[in-house]
């Protein structure tokens, strides 16, 4: 039986939570497939040891891993990675080729991550970035399938979030391993009404259009269920998918209804914060407002940053940025 910080899904797809921040909010998934594994995101330095206890678990040996796929490489996906594959002698790092170069060389994405948090909160967070041997890095192509012992993977591009973006598909459980392109869905929401869900806008990428198109791409799969970083495994897929819309243009238009405020930052938190709160009261959550702002705090912080560089970056017009 899987340990607390996991959980058993779809018969050979286990969630461990890798405890980044506070339970359940960051999870990485591993994939089993007759003897042979993959881990789908890997959460920071810290989670390594919890994410080889669940492949102990599993009866398996860290000669058993022939891939870590990472969905993109903002370092609570993808900050253990290196830290991971260097105890992993068989795998491969599947990234996306704007990612790649950076887990090679992580300097400019430290530089990135410190810009947003801070250089001192950066390294209690994340610690040391440990580079990955080029060689050992496979660019995943939008479309292109990968053998897991004749588990048929598919990587495909979905840049909303980020640009160096990409979901798993996996036909053989009728899901997708969405990273952060289907959003956020913390467990302490469900209520009788389902699942509760709501777009993520990093403070680098985020892209209202391209976000819509990620949110169509994964539908068009037609999965029975979506493995999100944040929280694992989610299903009635239409509907969240059509509260991902919603949600999207929800953050497009409070954007630019906070545009010109003088502390625009601010705004754009308190707007945030409103909105996903009256969603939450709408949804049935019993929980006040101090609860919600707990379990929403980093969020609201960073999608009201994320909203803030959209705009400085041309807002309306759809301007993003390339990383790499």
């Amino acid at each position: 039986m899987p340990s607390a910080g996991e959980n058993r899904q779809g018969g050979s797809i286990v969630a461990i939570d890798t405890e980044y921040v506070r339970p359940r909010m960051d999870a990485s998934h591993l994939i089993v497939e007759g003897g042979r594994a993959a881990f789908v995101d890997t959460g920071v330095n810290d989670s390594v040891p919890k994410l080889l206890d669940a492949l102990d678990r599993e009866g398996l040996d860290v000669g058993d891993v022939d891939y870590v796929f990472l969905t993109h490489i903002h370092l609570d996906h993808a900050g253990g990675a290196g830290e991971l594959m260097l105890r992993l002698p068989n795998a491969a790092c599947v990234v996306h080729p704007r990612g790649a170069p950076h887990m090679a060389n992580p300097e400019k994405l430290v530089a990135g991550t410190e810009a947003v948090y801070g250089v001192e909160r950066s390294r209690a967070m994340y610690g040391t970035i440990v580079p990955i041997e080029a060689g050992r890095i496979v660019e995943a192509s939008d479309g292109g399938w990968l053998d897991l012992n004749g588990r048929e993977l598919q990587t495909i591009y979905t840049e909303g979030h980020a640009r160096h973006h990409y979901v798993l598909h996996d036909p053989a459980s009728a899901a997708v391993f969405t990273g952060d392109s289907f959003g956020v869905s913390y467990r302490e929401f469900d209520t009788d009404n389902g699942e509760f869900i709501y777009p993520t806008s990093t403070p680098i990428d985020f892209d209202p259009a391209a976000a819509h198109a990620a949110c169509d791409a994964i539908l068009a799969l037609k999965p029975r269920h979506a493995y999100l970083t944040h929280y694992s495994r989610v299903g009635n897929l239409e509907k969240l998918a059509d509260d991902m819309h919603e949600g999207i243009d929800a953050y497009r238009s409070m954007a630019l209804a906070c545009a010109d405020e003088a502390g625009r930052s601010e705004a754009l938190q308190r707007s945030m914060f409103d909105y996903l709160a009256s969603r939450l009261e709408a949804h049935g959550y019993a929980g006040d407002r101090d609860a919600m702002w707990s379990l929403l705090q980093i969020d609201v912080v960073l999608n009201a940053q994320g909203l803030g560089v959209w705009l400085d970056r041309g807002g309306a017009g759809g301007g993003s940025a390339t990383v790499g």
